[in-house]
């Protein structure tokens, strides 16, 4: 079944109303009416069943019928924290995929080897609908906006927390190809928990960030023997996590 994106503002049980571009996905490339039953995710973990009772001019009123909560959603909380790319469209895959994964997170890094100074967090958010629609999530990842790397690990220093949310301290790890000690599964805890990732962009972390990053608790881990595109480690990273 479809699924569409309605924001808990819009959401009164036992009514809610679709309005916007999903809007016009529902009633121009849909091409749904009243009495269809549909599915409506909230992004912020709640999946509700509707019946269309009324379409207007600019919004569809709907009635619930069901709900549940945190379908197809992993047991473990992601932050995925990512170096911006030159490639635009590299980025834009990458957070398509990162969604479709399970992560609760991204957060775009501005680092040495940096080269944009700007991101598309905008885009990247309306991607990110798009992708938990596409998956069949009912969370929707928040894009942060562009962070320096030495603000975003100092956030997670000493306790836990900072960008990720949530008191439980979280397992950071920071992948380098020089790091041939240990794996990222090796690292990882038995249980569920709150995982953070830290991926470089073109040309990796310099030597100076991953130190830093260790000192604020980050452990450095290997994604195997080969050296990876940024998008490519990110999309492996969560895959051995989500596992």
């Amino acid at each position: 079944m479809e699924y569409f994106y309605v924001p808990p503002s819009h959401i009164a049980p036992p009514r809610l109303t679709i309005d916007g571009e999903e809007f016009q996905h529902l009633t121009h490339v849909m091409r749904r009416a009243p009495g269809d039953e549909i599915r409506v995710v909230d992004g912020k973990g709640n999946v509700f069943d509707a019946r269309i009772m009324d379409l207007l001019r600019r919004e569809a009123h709907c009635e619930i019928i069901g709900q549940s909560r945190m379908e197809n959603e992993p047991e473990r909380s992601v932050t995925l924290a990512v170096g911006i790319l030159k490639n635009g469209s590299r980025f834009d895959f990458l957070v398509e995929k990162a969604t479709e994964l399970g992560v609760g997170s991204i957060v775009p890094l501005a680092t040495e080897r940096t080269i944009p100074r700007h991101a598309r967090s905008d885009r990247w958010q309306k991607l990110a609908v798009a992708a938990m629609k596409q998956s069949g999530r009912c969370v929707l990842p928040h894009v942060l906006p562009l962070t320096p790397f030495d603000r975003f690990v100092a956030g997670f220093a000493g306790t836990g927390g900072g960008s990720g949310g949530g008191s439980e301290v979280p397992l950071k790890l920071i992948p380098h190809e020089k790091e041939t000690a240990r794996t990222l599964r090796e690292a990882l805890p038995g249980t569920a928990g709150n995982v953070v990732i830290c991926i470089g962009p073109e040309g990796g972390f310099s030597d100076d960030e991953v130190e830093r990053a260790g000192r604020a608790g980050f452990v450095p881990v290997s994604l195997g023997p080969r050296r990876l595109r940024t998008e490519t480690a990110a999309i492996a990273a969560l895959t051995m996590v989500f596992a």
